[in-house]
């Protein structure tokens, strides 16, 4: 028996969230939102930071509230569904004129993010902000 893969979300370059503040820093898709939902059942509150290092660190990570320590050069991109999404300096400096989609595809998180374990991981996709 061969097992169904959870559905993909695809963004473009062109096309805003449905719902979402186009002009906002960071939003989520539904995907996402559901995952970050299913996360805060088992977890209590989270949050999500965004480096720009290798490996782990070039994906969206997931900890508990508090647990991970921000740096002076950290910036609070803004909540999604009343999650506190942060990036780190120099990665904002780099894509500060973008809006950040958090999206969600399948496979394995980052070793210390907590959608590990769940089969599926955040990814982050961006478009360009046309206030920019």
């Amino acid at each position: 028996m061969t097992e169904t893969a959870p559905p993909t979300t695809c963004i473009t370059d062109f096309d805003p969230i449905a719902g979402a503040d186009p002009e906002a820093p960071v939003c989520a898709t539904a995907g996402a939102l559901e995952l970050l939902r299913e996360i805060k059942e088992r977890h209590g509150e989270v949050m999500f930071h965004q480096s720009g290092g290798c490996c782990d660190g070039s994906s969206p990570m997931c900890y508990p509230k508090g647990e991970f320590p921000l740096g002076s050069s950290d910036v609070k991109l803004g909540e999604v569904d009343g999650t506190d999404v942060y990036i780190s300096g120099p990665q904002y400096e780099a894509w500060k004129h973008t809006q950040l989609i958090l999206d969600v595809v399948p496979g394995r998180g980052g070793m210390f993010s907590l959608d590990n374990g769940t089969e599926r991981r955040f990814l982050v996709r961006s478009r360009i902000l046309s206030n920019s």
